[in-house]
């Protein structure tokens, strides 16, 4: 068998190499002949610019025939303002608080001082309050303390439960980084209990940034209250305050509001720290470790002169 069929391929061994290799004829017409015309019409000619044409030295007639033929819009001028400020980055004249504030037995020269200082500031204050109403033809110096104090407390409940978009409303972006800065892996419990003194409008200011019409006002409000506050570590461990004792709280809060834009807010933006005011406890975890106790040591003596041995 294997003899019959190497005796019916043997005239393949006689025959051209080109006949024997494989090849493969390609063509670009297509397999289906139908619909030849409709699909030649689907190629567009498209007249390609030309890359070494300067369109510098081109006539505004010529140039505008390019743009229409091509379909391009003349460009027009940028009026909108790439950035948008809304809030400034610090407290523009700030209120300086009398020595001793919120203690009746104290009384100093120093307090003396700061209370002409203040009497003669009182007419920019005054100035700014009525800049103020020009925007806000409601704004009560009354009413707004009652409005910040429940911003206050708002923004310190949303601070006590981690909620960042509720804190956003009520805290300026400066205040915002402020007010979250060592609180994370924290439990905090705050409680506001009362007012020992109705909060007043103490200081007021306005300004302008970039432009004249871009107005920010800030108005600082002095809040004494009594306030109960506890921080825990991650582990639970108690570091700050009591959830059982509440303390008197004198603090100076700037609230700050964009004028000029007609969606604006009022929100906190700082605090002010007089600087006679007593240094914050430590933790209740720190620890200071005692130096160390140096031992005294008994003078040296002198040691007796051992004799010469003679060479033996």
């Amino acid at each position: 068998m294997a003899n019959l069929i190497m005796y019916k391929l043997s005239p393949l061994r006689l025959a051209s190499a080109s006949f024997l290799q494989a090849y493969r004829t390609t063509t670009s017409k297509h397999f289906n002949p139908k619909f030849k015309k409709e699909r030649a019409a689907k190629y567009l000619k498209v007249d390609l610019p030309n890359p070494n044409e300067s369109y510098q030295d081109m006539a505004p007639e010529k140039m505008r025939q390019k743009m229409k033929e091509r379909g391009i819009l003349p460009p027009r001028p940028w009026m909108e303002r790439p950035i948008y400020i809304s809030a400034t980055g610090g407290v523009f004249e700030p209120y300086v608080p009398p020595e001793g504030d919120g203690k009746a037995s104290l009384v100093s020269t120093t307090r003396a001082k700061q209370t002409v200082q203040l009497l003669e500031k009182k007419s920019k204050s005054m100035m700014a309050v009525r800049k103020i109403k020009s925007f806000e033809e409601d704004f009560s110096t009354g009413e707004f303390c009652t409005k910040a104090q429940d911003i206050y407390i708002k923004a310190h409940e949303a601070l006590a439960v981690d909620d960042k978009s509720a804190l956003r409303l009520h805290v300026t972006e400066k205040a915002y980084p402020e007010f979250r800065h060592n609180s994370r892996l924290k439990t905090i419990r705050w409680k506001f209990i009362e007012s020992l003194e109705p909060p007043r409008v103490v200081h007021a200011r306005c300004t302008d940034i970039v432009s004249k019409e871009n107005i920010f006002g800030q108005v600082t409000v002095r809040f004494h209250s009594r306030q109960q506050l506890a921080v825990y570590d991650r582990f639970g461990r108690l570091l700050h305050g009591s959830e059982i004792l509440a303390k008197d709280v004198l603090e100076y809060i700037v609230f700050e509001k964009h004028l000029a834009n007609m969606y604006g807010t009022w929100r906190i933006h700082a605090k002010i720290i007089p600087d006679w005011a007593p240094p914050k406890d430590p933790s209740m975890l720190t620890r200071v470790l005692p130096e160390p106790e140096l031992e005294a040591l008994p003078p040296p003596q002198a040691e007796a002169a051992a004799p010469a041995i003679a060479d033996k």
